[in-house]
């Protein structure tokens, strides 16, 4: 079961990185959000999904 879960949270965290690199905002925020989404897998993502830069989707 913690195998399922741990690679969930591994998509889910590749998924926000992939969003946080499609933004518009500067490189220097980009790569803070990407540090906070690797280095805090969870926390990182659940604070990105409510505060962070969203991909501009077309």
């Amino acid at each position: 079961m913690g195998y399922i879960l741990s690679a969930i949270i591994f998509a889910l965290d590749v998924w926000a990185i992939a969003s946080i690199i499609n933004t518009n905002v500067a490189t220097s925020t980009k790569i803070i959000w990407i540090l906070l989404v690797a280095i805090l897998p969870v926390v990182g993502l659940i604070i990105w999904w409510f505060a962070g830069p969203k991909a501009n989707m077309r």
